[in-house]
């Protein structure tokens, strides 16, 4: 790190030396005839008067280094503070990224040993009803929509939309153990449960479950 910015350093100061010196000697050529006078009445002055135009000298020295020098070698280390900084962030960014990918990974994994066997007369419409015709009860099933979707790798996705209605507090746990007991993976992915205004002790209830297989 420190040899990194030792050569920013040096890279800074040889390109302000490379644009200072041919505008130094420009101006030396430029304003030495209008010196010589001016040296002329330096020899004159008294030796406080030489002292106290040094130091005015001096002043000037280094306001001209602090403002040609100085200031672009800090802007230089300031910006190379903000790559590294950036640089530092990418790096945290893409470990999260990489914790991400293994966990999908094995989502993935996990997924793919948990889908119905492939069989072209599979519906998980019928499964499902079966399940509700146990409990809650056939006569609770408000609708029911089926639906399937093919996604890549050759897996397919089986949906049903359900409604149930009138249902007791009771009778939903009871419905979502049925629905998790089955002898196919079914994951219930949405769930919402409404209690009813004309009986407060019954509840109507919207639930999507969804399985994967594979193509057959």
């Amino acid at each position: 790190m420190l040899q990194r910015i030792r050569t920013i350093i040096s890279e800074v100061a040889s390109a302000i030396g490379a644009r200072v010196s041919p505008r130094l000697r420009e101006i030396r050529t430029t304003i030495a005839p209008k010196l010589a006078p001016l040296r002329a009445r330096y020899r004159k002055l008294e030796p406080r008067e030489r002292i106290l135009l040094q130091i005015a000298g001096g002043v000037l020295a280094i306001f001209v280094l602090f403002n040609l020098v100085y200031l672009p070698i800090q802007g230089a280390i300031g910006g190379l503070g903000d790559r590294i900084q950036e640089r530092q962030h990418d790096a945290v960014e893409v470990a999260r990224m990489m914790r991400n990918y293994q966990r999908l990974r094995v989502d993935l994994a996990t997924m793919r040993t948990r889908t119905v066997a492939a069989s072209g007369d599979f519906t998980l419409f019928s499964v499902v009803e079966q399940a509700l015709t146990r409990a809650p009860g056939k006569d609770r099933i408000g609708s029911i929509t089926p639906a399937e979707k093919t996604l890549p790798g050759g897996m397919k996705q089986y949906t049903v939309d359900l409604k149930l209605n009138e249902l007791t507090l009771a009778q939903v746990v009871d419905t979502l153990y049925g629905l998790s007991g089955l002898n196919i993976p079914v994951t219930v992915s949405t769930l919402h449960i409404t209690r009813r205004t004309q009986d407060t002790h019954t509840f109507d209830v919207e639930m999507t479950c969804v399985a994967l297989g594979r193509n057959a």
